[in-house]
């Protein structure tokens, strides 16, 4: 198997709810736009003790908001 000498990650945030997060990670060969694969997850915020969800921060949703980017609507077929 052979594999690309330089890959490229992208991350971008899908969606920011009152206490999660959700990303999306892109794995590209270097200089495509099309990405190779395509993964996500979802981050909640909780509370260290009770590990009861709790609200995201002012200053950190003014910083997930800095990398959100809407989710492209893909048509099916």
């Amino acid at each position: 198997m052979s594999f690309p000498e330089i890959l490229e990650l992208g991350l971008r945030v899908n969606k920011i709810g009152k206490s999660s997060v959700e990303y999306e990670v892109g794995v590209f060969v270097k200089g495509n736009e099309v990405p190779t694969a395509v993964g996500g997850y979802t981050h909640v915020f909780v509370e260290s003790k009770s590990r009861k969800s709790v609200s995201i921060t002012e200053n950190v949703r003014q910083g997930l908001e800095m990398v959100y980017k809407k989710p492209m609507v893909v048509a099916k077929l």
